[in-house]
């Protein structure tokens, strides 16, 4: 058996005559969607396989779906006879267009068993003419393929080879996805020994040397390793002693490598190549002259060997010496060689006669952290999810490295300038305002990686739903960290007389094999996020910021004065609490209710549930007076009468539920029920016990600034608790509460069935009225509202806790702005979904 090995991202030609068994090897060896078959393209454009006339649409077609296929990141296999240069041609600018390699596997069979292999076919006849020629054809061809650009090419030449083949994917050497870390990745070296060691040190790694006291290895004792991210050669003064080092690391494991420019250029001059000594190179290898040759080609082999980039840890981290863009990540081309190397410039010079670079992190939007070298700049800083290590040590500035996935900054000074810089060390990206977002990044679909649920699609029309909203009313994105789910209501109740019931909650959680919950009291508030933040420059405010509320659309809750007497009254309460020492954080994040209700929903309450009461009552106490009259004059209209006396009842229901949330200024609360994060933390996966602990502490810190919520853990396995907490929603309800909150007691929970509800809101009796106005208890009226679609809601609001937490662990992690407001802005687009808004 023969083994073909196959790159898992390449596309796949299958080259040969008619009848030599293309077809039936792609079925045995490929999956149904990964081969594109010339016959069947012909079929779909034409409706005939076997109509040659068809075969320029038929190509056409079948190149626009394999280019779509790669773009995806999918190995592709074109079944067509290929046996013509300009065809094979075809192929390979495609493979190069989409930075795929392209692998040709030849079926070079005699053309005997072409020809008696068709001459039994019965779908269609190819002539034997066509297949002779077709034959002739390949045989010219076979000496050829490597140099027209087949990066790997199978020949089988018998009906038994192609029997024997298995088909084997290996990964491109540049996918390490299966690697995590931890890591350090280390900026251009440049011949800085001395420097280098220091910085290993001040890393955490014990060097090894050898008997001439010589640094040949370097090891963490808790297994960290380090990158070593081009440029180790030329300009400084001990090219020889970094080199061994950096191969010693990288042969023990202790250390990965990809190549810099500089290094490309050496292998060129190792290996009798003409290359210009300039920028270094003729110090290393006067450097290397006092070498053995041995350790000449060994250092030759080391940088020859080195691949382009490496993508590691599942696709988060992309290492590579001058950075890469999303579209060149885990891809294979000169292409994207190149760009590892040296980047991208502008066509233009500077005022020092050298390349001007495109600054492409500045465009970089891709979920992937990228360090890189190559341009040196004075300090390292995050660009759009990327940061350059490069700070200049042989021009006198500092060796850095960035310890991954802490994002935590090592440098160590340069010991002297080693190499006077032809252009001062400066920044070369252009100056930006902090925190710029591009409108591009919130217009069209789009779709979010979560680690909770995975993708989450948001449509052009949500996008541009939740633009609207938060181009006009919202805070300072900067300042816009998390936007709360919504959240679902219960089944619809099957208790005569009720919507909603806690029966049906507690239901969906067993139904999801969750019996460990938490039943909440439900303030008849104002949601409310409140950012507390000690370090204003942590979010890019000016000074005597302290942070912001605002409402769970993203609008400011308080006049500012308000507000900044508010958080000033929680800062205290929160160091009185002894949270900031806990939370060991100068910023947190809580979500809560603002009490009462008339806070924020004042004039909604002046303008609809007033007028509506008042006009209510004024019509059903008329209209009663009327026909108290008529019976006494003897008309029978007492059913009449009946039912306007309910009516009237239900109006004064109506007024009593909205009034029991209206209060004065001066009594603003503020009721906490989460900790959202804190410093560099998230919380999600804490139980709501701790969060509400931390919410009691702030109530008796502060008793006339924070409210405690009431709460009830139970067993849902346990009747007599169940009955407990049905009796307690009542007992809420009926003092003019507004329900209740029943959440998974864990918090985040996830089982066999999916994401866990984080919390499914149950509304009393008399508090619906408001939601559904005064008469929705008759009969006839709550038969209606019964069909209710809570399944909608319910996956609207897992989809929106996902992006919630996603902003949430972006925001603690130090990712770019643009990155947490793409997952802040995603719930946002989603509430405007069309769903009933009384759910």
């Amino acid at each position: 058996m023969s083994v073909l090995d196959i790159p898992a991202l390449s596309l796949v030609v299958l080259v040969g005559a008619s009848g030599s068994g293309k077809s039936t090897f792609a079925r045995e060896h490929f999956g149904a969607y990964e081969t594109l078959s010339s016959d069947v393209f012909r079929g779909l454009v034409a409706g005939d396989e076997s109509d040659q006339s068809a075969t320029p649409a038929a190509f056409d077609a079948l190149q626009y779906v394999a280019g779509k296929r790669l773009d995806a990141g999918l190995l592709t296999v074109i079944d067509a006879t290929s046996v013509q240069p300009e065809a094979r041609r075809r192929l390979i600018d495609l493979a190069k267009a989409h930075d795929v390699l392209p692998v040709a596997i030849v079926f070079d069979l005699p053309e005997s068993t072409n020809l008696a292999r068709n001459a039994e076919r019965t779908d269609r006849l190819i002539p034997p003419g066509v297949v002779k020629r077709q034959s002739d054809q390949l045989r010219r061809s076979l000496r050829h393929l490597t140099k027209e650009g087949f990066r790997k090419v199978h020949v089988l030449r018998s009906p038994d080879e192609v029997a024997a083949v298995r088909i084997e994917r290996t990964r491109l050497l540049t996918d390490r996805t299966d690697e995590h870390g931890p890591f350090d990745a280390i900026g251009d070296v440049h011949g800085c020994a001395s420097e280098l060691q220091t910085l290993l040190g001040e890393l955490g790694y014990e060097i090894e040397r050898d008997e001439r006291g010589r640094a040949v290895d370097a090891r963490h004792p808790e297994g960290r390793r380090v990158i070593f991210l081009g440029d180790l050669v030329d300009r400084g003064p001990d090219v020889v002693g970094v080199l061994r080092l950096a191969m010693g690391m990288v042969a023990s494991g202790s250390a990965l490598a990809v190549p810099g420019n500089h290094e490309a250029k050496l292998v060129r001059a190792l290996r009798g190549a003409r290359v210009t000594p300039t920028h270094g190179l003729a110090e290393t290898l006067a450097q290397l002259a006092d070498e053995t040759e041995e350790f000449r080609e060994r250092v030759a082999t080391f940088c020859y060997d080195l691949v382009s980039h490496l993508v590691l840890d599942d696709g988060r981290l992309v290492v590579a010496h001058a950075g890469l863009k999303e579209q060149y990540q885990g891809r294979a081309s000169g292409r994207v060689r190149a760009f590892a190397l040296y980047g991208e410039t502008t066509g233009e010079t500077d005022e020092f006669g050298l390349p001007v670079r495109y600054p492409w992190a500045e465009d970089y939007r891709g979920s992937a952290v990228v360090l890189y070298g190559h341009t040196p700049v004075p300090r390292v800083e995050w660009i759009n999810n990327t940061a350059c290590l490069d700070t200049g040590c042989v021009f006198g500035g500092a060796l850095s490295a960035m310890r991954y996935p802490e994002r935590e900054v090592v440098s160590v000074p340069a010991e002297r300038v080693w190499y006077e810089p032809v252009r001062p060390l400066v920044a070369e990206a252009p100056e930006r305002a902090a925190g710029v977002l591009q409108l591009a990044d919130v217009r069209g679909k789009v779709v979010v990686e979560t680690a909770t649920i995975g993708r989450v699609s948001i449509t052009e029309q949500q996008m541009a739903g939740g633009l609207e909203t938060m181009s006009r009313w919202a805070t300072d994105p900067r300042w816009l960290t998390y936007l709360p789910p919504t959240m679902s209501p219960p089944a619809t109740s099957a208790r005569e007389g009720f919507l909603e019931h806690p029966d049906e909650a507690f239901a969906a959680f067993r139904d999801h094999g969750v019996t460990d919950v938490i039943c909440e009291e439900k303030h008849m508030g104002s949601r409310a996020v409140v950012l507390v933040a000690r370090d204003p420059a942590r979010f890019g405010a000016p000074d005597g910021w302290r942070g912001v509320i605002h409402t769970r659309t993203g609008r400011a809750f308080f006049a500012p004065d308000v507000e900044g007497a508010m958080l000033a009254r929680l800062d205290d309460a929160l160091e009185r609490a002894g949270v900031w020492a806990e939370l060991d954080a100068d910023w947190v994040l809580l979500d809560g209710e603002i009490v009462p209700w008339s806070a924020k929903a004042g004039d909604l309450i002046r303008d609809l549930f007033a007028s509506v009461g008042a006009a209510g009552s004024a019509a059903t106490t008329a209209a009663s007076a009327v026909l108290e009259r008529a019976l006494a004059s003897g008309i029978d209209v007492q059913g009449l009468a009946d039912r306007m006396r309910v009516r009237g009842d239900d109006v004064e229901r109506f007024r009593d539920a909205y009034r029991r949330y209206v209060d004065t200024a001066d009594a603003v609360r503020f009721a906490p029920f989460q900790v959202l994060a804190a410093g560099d933390a998230t919380f999600e996966t804490r139980d709501h016990g701790w969060h509400l602990s931390v919410a009691d502490r702030l109530a008796e810190a502060a008793p006339d600034l924070v409210i405690r919520t009431r709460r009830l853990r139970i067993d849902l396995a346990d009747a007599d608790a169940v009955a407990e907490a049905a009796a307690w929603w009542e007992q809420l309800t009926a003092e003019g509460g507004e329900g209740m909150v029943v959440k998974p007691f864990a918090g985040l929970t996830r089982t066999k069935k999916g994401l866990v509800q984080p919390g499914i809101k149950v509304r009393g009796r008399e508090y619906l009225r408001i939601v559904y106005g005064p008469d929705y208890t008759v009969p006839e009226n709550l038969a209606r509202l019964r069909d209710r679609d809570v399944g909608r809601k319910r996956s609207l609001a897992a989809r929106e806790y996902a992006l919630g937490l996603e902003a949430l662990r972006r925001v603690t992690t130090g990712e770019p702005l643009w990155r947490v407001h793409e997952a802040v802005f995603g719930v946002l687009a989603l509430e405007s979904e069309p769903l009933d808004p009384r759910l």
